[in-house]
């Protein structure tokens, strides 16, 4: 067969394979999906199209890295590709790269100056940028940063309904500045922005001669407000300092019918579990005695609804029934406050009933993207937002399990050698790094081939069998448990069975149809038993309901 009917051949047999990936994906199966563009790429690697929607297959199962590599070979392709660009702004919007991701969609704009949807899409982006300068210009640096908890006492805040926790001057400042952003974001141009920033700045030094005169913080402990909670509340109430068991079933009850709970319980709960937290170390060491069970849940995501569905399938949390949480409690799922609250609260009603590790949601800058800042302030406060984020720099890194199972969010790292001494000695009390050892235990995937390799996601890793089996060897353990990635079946067993993946939000923000899982493990042998559940039906709010404005335009 002569070399141009060959070619002619596999252009045609590319584009049979790309209407099946199309299907897999309107099906959202998203795996398949890859799977089918890969071959077809492998047919004709010079269509933008099948680069351009592998981008977006791979945005939909959240491996960012793997979609800007995508849409970047698409626009290589094809420079004047805009669907291109379109996938790669949406993959660093994602990752929260405003400024990369609005240099796309201006490139976007400019190959499409009539499509009223690349303009809007356009305009969102430049108000984020703008919003981003906003904040950068009033923020105060780490050294000089008051903790917000230090400045609060549950005991001591006004909940009459008279009273109120901020002064004045600071609601007057805090208004003026709301104007400033405002006219910010509707303006747009630079002179308005340095306008902008210059009375930010008088505002800032004014709230700072304030401040330093109070000698206080936003709950100044020396202020009276020592009011009762209102007599018209009729939520959860704690009695003095202890968190009970009623208190918590009383709570859940509350929430599961879309109640609130009073802001001083919220503090109290928050605050209890950041002195709780603070105490542990970086690696904590969990002990089944022999007869004894113990349940591992993966990601929750806000979806509190699923998080009540496990408690009645396998139990309350106590201390005859613990649990360990595997991280990502928030963002996405719009039930986050509910979930992340009774964790806390069933971890300050019985420190060995739960146990808690941080995820890679549990950070600012996911926290801005994926809607648990706004959901926070939405049904509590701005303060809260703050206080939320001390708290989960105090979340422990990782969990070993009677010296044997290694349960971490994300996976491992980027060399061999590290022992788990190395992980205990982690200062973990702050934001996530971009590289090394934390970062790549909250951000890091397994791969099926051995070695080494970029991840998918544009942060940490990927780690192939052979290094999860040194890992185990060095440090004497059977097993790693880890989360951080949505599994059809709700889990997946890889590395020769060395290393599981458990996800427990199931039906994945309401799109993915995938099962939820939990693992209880039976001492002394702590033989795995994965436990499969399907999702419960939730009240209607949407996920990402309180997720930035933006993303939302592409979710």
């Amino acid at each position: 067969m002569p070399s141009m009917e060959i070619e002619n051949s596999s252009i045609s047999h590319a584009e049979e394979i790309k209407v099946l990936a199309n299907e897999a994906f309107q099906a959202r199966k998203y795996a398949q999906a890859i799977d089918l563009y890969t071959q077809a790429i492998e047919l004709n690697s010079q269509n933008a199209v099948y680069w351009a929607n592998r981008a977006f297959a791979h945005i939909k199962r959240e491996e960012y890295g793997s979609a800007i590599q995508d849409a970047s070979k698409a626009v290589e392709v094809d420079p004047k590709y805009s669907k291109g660009y379109y996938r790669r702004g949406t993959a660093y919007l994602a990752m929260g790269k405003f400024k990369e991701a609005l240099k796309d969609f201006q490139q976007v704009k400019k190959l499409s100056p009539n499509d009223p949807d690349a303009a809007r899409k356009l305009k969102e982006c430049e108000k984020a940028v703008m919003k981003l300068k906003f904040e950068e210009a009033i923020s105060v640096p780490e050294s000089e940063r008051r903790s917000i908890a230090d400045s609060i006492d549950y005991r001591s805040i006004g909940t009459g309904p008279n009273s109120s926790s901020v002064p004045t001057e600071v609601a007057i400042a805090a208004v003026a500045v709301a104007v400033v952003a405002a006219v910010m974001m509707i303006v747009g141009t630079a002179a308005a922005i340095e306008v902008a920033i210059i009375l930010v700045v008088v505002l800032v030094v004014l709230g700072a001669r304030w401040w330093g005169g109070r000698g206080g913080g936003v709950f100044h402990k020396g202020q009276v407000h020592d009011l009762d909670v209102e007599p018209q509340y009729s939520g959860a109430r704690i009695d003095g300092d202890v968190v009970t068991l009623d208190f918590v079933k009383k709570m859940m009850d509350d929430f599961k019918n879309q109640k609130c709970i009073h802001k001083r319980y919220a503090f109290q709960i928050v605050l209890q579990m950041r002195d709780m937290l603070r105490a542990l170390p970086s690696l904590v060491d969990i002990n089944v005695p022999h007869g004894n069970h113990f349940t591992v849940c993966g990601d929750v995501h806000g979806q509190f609804y699923d998080l009540l569905n496990i408690f009645e399938l396998n139990g309350l949390p106590s201390d005859e029934n613990p649990y360990l949480f595997n991280g990502d409690f928030v963002d996405r799922g719009s039930f986050s406050l509910e979930v992340i609250l009774t964790l806390f609260a069933f971890k300050c009603m019985s420190p060995a009933a739960i146990y808690l590790a941080r995820g890679n949601h549990e950070s600012k800058s996911m926290n801005k993207i994926y809607g648990f800042e706004g959901e926070v302030k939405s049904k509590l406060s701005d303060t809260f937002v703050e206080l939320f984020a001390e708290v989960f720099c105090c979340l422990p890194l990782a969990h070993v399990i009677n010296e044997k199972v290694f349960v971490v969010h994300g996976g491992l790292f980027s060399v061999d050698g590290v022992k788990l001494s190395d992980i205990r000695a982690i200062d973990r009390f702050c934001e996530p790094p971009e590289e090394g050892l934390m970062c790549e235990l909250l951000w890091s995937d397994p791969q099926p081939n051995p070695g080494r390799g970029p991840s998918k996601r544009g942060v940490g890793l990927s780690f192939g069998g052979d290094v999860t089996k040194r890992f185990l060897q060095e440090n004497n353990l059977d097993l790693v448990v880890r989360s951080h990635e949505v599994k059809d079946e709700g889990y997946e067993i890889e590395h020769d069975g060395k290393l599981i993946t458990v996800f427990s939000a199931p039906n994945y923000c309401d799109q993915m149809g995938n099962k939820g899982a939990f693992i209880r493990f039976e001492a002394p042998d702590l033989k795995p038993n994965i436990v499969t559940f399907s999702a419960v039906p939730h009240p209607d709010v949407k996920p990402m309901a309180y997720a930035n404005n933006f993303l939302r335009m592409f979710s």
